[in-house]
């Protein structure tokens, strides 16, 4: 990070903890470590950006009835947006062999992904009727060949005019259907992913209210793919309840809606996208 300038040295009053995390298994099955910095005291006295993050459904529903998508990942996003003067100091940290700061935004800050979203709906006006993104995720989505490649070209522009730069290894470009925000879009249709969908299937019965957060906070991000899916899970949620013991007491009816709610998800259906065009009747 020294090397890119991503980093600094500093003489900071501040300083935040550093944690290194361990990445999942590479395909050569080799174990990475992530560098971390906590910055939570720093957020505790971090005023609140409310610049709204989108809907991510929403985004998906826009795109399901296209023919033609491009998506694209932007390179390490929040690195390409460079701190105020006054605010490095602010995201020191110290380590063994040295204080430094960030020179631009780093991860883990309280209103990163309110400034990022922010930036990139500015670079991206005017041109929301063929495009999308959530934070760095970014999709051009068109019903024609012809129209796709004019679109492409102005988000691309948009993009160079900006300075932004987009990892080309995670770029889908004129699919007819893509994977976008944890869905398989396009088409027409929307699907949930086959690889979630089997982690769900294999997840063990919890033991902990940690455990019942971490198997709501997956399969709620399907939910729509579930016919009453917030009557199934009712059993369980209420174990994560701050008055319940943090060792979950697992019951006959928890495994039940658990073994339920599995089954849902193996045979979820695959949903029809919405066509904006039509009269809607809520």
């Amino acid at each position: 990070m020294l090397e890119l300038g991503v980093i600094e040295y500093s003489d900071s009053p501040w300083a935040s903890p550093v944690v290194l995390v361990p990445k999942p298994h590479t395909k050569e099955g080799k174990r990475e470590m992530r560098f971390c910095v906590d910055y939570r005291g720093l957020n505790s006295v971090t005023k609140t950006d409310a610049h709204p993050i989108p809907r991510a459904d929403e985004l998906i529903d826009k795109l399901g009835a296209a023919k033609f998508l491009s998506t694209f990942d932007l390179t390490a996003g929040y690195w390409q947006i460079k701190m105020a003067p006054g605010a490095k100091e602010k995201t020191a940290f110290s380590t063994p062999d040295g204080h430094y700061q960030f020179t631009v935004m780093p991860f883990g800050l309280k209103n990163a992904p309110a400034t990022f979203q922010r930036l990139v709906n500015q670079v991206l006006a005017g041109l929301e009727s063929f495009s999308a993104a959530y934070l760095d995720d970014i999709a051009v989505f068109s019903s024609t060949w012809q129209d796709h490649l004019i679109h492409l070209k102005k988000v691309l522009k948009a993009l160079q005019s900006a300075g932004l730069s987009i990892k080309a290894s995670k770029c889908q470009i004129g699919q007819g259907t893509v994977v976008y925000l944890g869905h398989l879009v396009g088409g027409g249709q929307v699907q949930p992913l086959q690889p979630k969908i089997q982690t769900i299937l294999d997840w063990a019965a919890p033991k902990t209210q940690t455990q019942v957060r971490a198997f709501l906070g997956l399969t709620g991000y399907y939910r729509r793919f579930v016919k009453g899916y917030g009557s199934i899970v009712t059993a369980f949620t209420e174990l994560t309840s701050k008055k319940m013991p943090k060792k979950v007491n697992w019951t006959v009816e928890c495994q039940q809606a658990f073994d339920t709610l599995k089954q849902a998800m193996c045979t979820a259906p695959v949903l029809k996208a919405p066509d904006y065009s039509k009269q809607f009747i809520v």
